[in-house]
């Protein structure tokens, strides 16, 4: 068996990031990368790098903090939107440039995890290559991020359609698909969906774009510049003044705890933030112009822009998106599937139609791709999981006495989120409807609990924080992946060596100290249900206004200082980006030399 100090599972965005500031930390300890995908890059894999595929962040905010990326490699350029290639090339640059590249076991699954009770740490198990091994290792790190594992569907007839059906997770390998006189079918609302139609149209195939009547409708998109001021949207869900607009359990964290009580605790408050939200919306709305034809206006969003979570995208192609849609080469069809029979697309509203392939875009299963061991353990973990009958001490995401308490403090914090949205009403989850054969996702809403981590990051269960042996990165979604990951990998390298100045972990041994921990990770993980109930915020931390105070929160852990621009003005008015958190890691290590790390 091979022995490890730590392991890191996943080598996208998060998993390179976990590894470099593992090993800034703890330079001395053995470390291995894990991936089950035959190339570094997690979502930005060479294999997942399917037709037109770009980034929503524009150059410059699409980039590890302490590493920019280079004008002009593989056609990344500032103003514009990144390639995937260049975000793939970038990756594999990083990698190199901090010495990651010969940790990487790239086809390599970890099939399970099994926990050390006595002494901590895992004992995992790998298959790569048709070959198993074993690796015990001291510390695990999971940053296999919310993309791994496709939730997949079959649909009633699909075995006489004859034509290819496939998750967008395989739209890389069905490229060929992409051609002129093609006739594709594509199934979602996601941005994956508005991409494959894209890609589909640009090449002069005609697509028939399906979406769910009884789902939450169309996800926002907007331009890459909103506001009469022409501001970037990445700018401005990070623009700490804008930030208090947004309902935050945590969000006093930023150090202006009486301005968010003003505006969303007393009645003028609440009318200015929801003027706030108003005129972000009918701007975007009417950039979009989605009312000015028949067929667009099938694609008008019905969320309430407040409420929607990280699906809320923006227009990143290279001519109008609505052009296809307004000459008729895509056609929308607001219905279920009901049936396929060959070659053909049989619609619930008795609409059919023939194709040739049908992409299928139904999102992605919210749990780490392993098992972990011994058996039930994904309760203690804080992960999510089907209730049972009797509930267990940890079970903190089924404790209906901690769950109303969470409630009342939040909705009496910010009585605005107990206005839900009305698409909630209608809502069908997708392995309910008559034309599934089968689906994957059949206990996603109604059995599964959510994530119940600490910070976002850790099981708040004594076991683990006594041996400091479990993390997980990017169990968390936002529009600035590449900061989220910096700032959570720092957090967890100092976690794991012990040198986190605010550690609200270190007194688990105290019975009062250790539930005000898990009653505020109940909180935390709850306050999703209410303020993102639609995508993944019901379910996983996903978030879009409240991402800096998010790392105000964890710099504040940390010991370093989270208003990282100069003067008061600068700090409320200029967007955070990668380039403000750029000395995090040194100022971090300069506290804490080697020598003062835990071994």
């Amino acid at each position: 068996m091979e022995n490890m100090d730590c392991v890191v599972i996943g080598a996208g965005f998060h998993g390179l990031a976990a590894a470099k500031h593992y090993l800034c930390s703890q330079p001395d300890h053995s470390v291995a990368i894990l991936d089950s995908q035959a190339s570094i890059g997690g979502t930005w894999a060479e294999e997942r790098l399917y037709p037109g595929l770009k980034t929503n962040n524009m150059f410059g905010t699409y980039q590890y903090p302490d590493f920019p990326m280079e004008s002009g490699k593989y056609g990344a350029e500032p103003g514009r939107h990144i390639p995937a290639r260049a975000v793939h090339e970038y990756l594999k640059s990083y990698a190199d440039q901090f010495d990651l590249t010969q940790l990487i076991r790239l086809n390599t699954k970890v099939v399970s995890a099994e926990h050390q009770e006595i002494d901590g740490g895992w004992i995992l198990n790998l298959q790569c290559n048709g070959e198993t091994s074993t690796i015990r290792t001291r510390r695990l790190i999971v940053a296999s991020g919310f993309t791994s594992e496709p939730n997949r569907v079959s649909f009633v007839g699909q075995e006489n359609f004859g034509g290819r059906v496939f998750h967008g997770r395989e739209f890389h390998q069905n490229a060929d698909t992409v051609k002129a006189g093609q006739s594709a079918t594509v199934y979602g609302s996601t941005k994956y969906a508005w991409d494959a139609v894209y890609a589909y149209a640009t090449a002069g195939a005609d697509v028939h774009w399906v979406i769910r009547a009884n789902g939450h409708g169309p996800c926002w998109m907007t331009p890459p510049y909103v506001t009469p001021l022409k501001q970037r949207v990445e700018f401005l869900a990070n623009t700490r003044l804008l930030t208090w607009f947004s309902p935050c359990i945590w969000g006093s964290e930023d150090g202006h705890p009486w301005i968010r009580r003003l505006l969303h605790g007393t009645i003028v408050g609440r009318f200015i933030t929801n003027l706030f939200w108003k005129i972000l919306s009918s701007d975007v709305l009417a950039l979009c112009n989605f009312d000015s034809h028949a067929e667009t206006k099938k694609l008008k969003p019905t969320l309430n822009a407040m409420f929607a979570g990280t699906s809320f995208s923006i227009l990143n192609y290279d001519t109008d998106f609505f052009e296809f849609v307004r000459n008729g080469q895509v056609k929308v069809h607001l219905a279920e599937i009901d049936r396929l029979s060959q070659g053909t697309v049989h619609l619930s509203d008795n609409t059919s139609f023939e194709s040739e392939s049908i992409l299928v875009h139904t999102g992605w299963k919210k749990v780490p791709p392993m098992k972990f061991l011994p058996e039930g353990i994904e309760v203690e973990l804080g992960l999510p999981h089907e209730q049972t009958g009797q509930l267990a001490k940890a079970d903190f995401g089924s404790n209906m006495e901690l769950l109303q308490r969470a409630d009342r403090e939040i909705l009496s914090r910010f009585p605005r989120l107990q206005d839900q949205p009305a698409c909630l009403d209608s809502y069908v989850p997708t392995s309910q409807l008559q034309g599934i054969a089968k689906s994957e996702t059949s206990t996603e809403y109604n059995k599964l609990t959510p994530f119940m981590l600490h910070r976002y990051i850790l099981p708040p269960a004594s076991r683990f924080l006594r041996h400091r042996d479990i993390a997980f990165c990017g169990m968390v979604m936002n529009f600035s992946t590449p900061i989220l990951t910096h700032v959570q990998s720092l957090w967890v390298a100092a976690f794991m060596s012990g040198n986190l100045d605010r550690d609200v972990t270190s007194n688990i041994s105290d019975p009062g100290a250790l539930e005000e921990l898990q009653y505020q990770t109940v909180l935390n993980n709850r306050f999703g249900k209410w303020r993102y109930p639609v995508d993944w915020g019901n379910k996983a931390p996903a978030f879009i206004f409240d991402a800096v105070p998010y790392y105000d929160m964890l710099l504040r852990d940390l010991g370093l200082p989270y208003k990282r621009k100069p003067g008061l003005l600068s700090n409320l008015l200029d967007p955070y980006g990668p380039e403000d958190y750029q000395d995090t890691t040194a100022e971090w290590l300069a506290k804490h030399r080697p020598w003062k790390q835990t071994k």
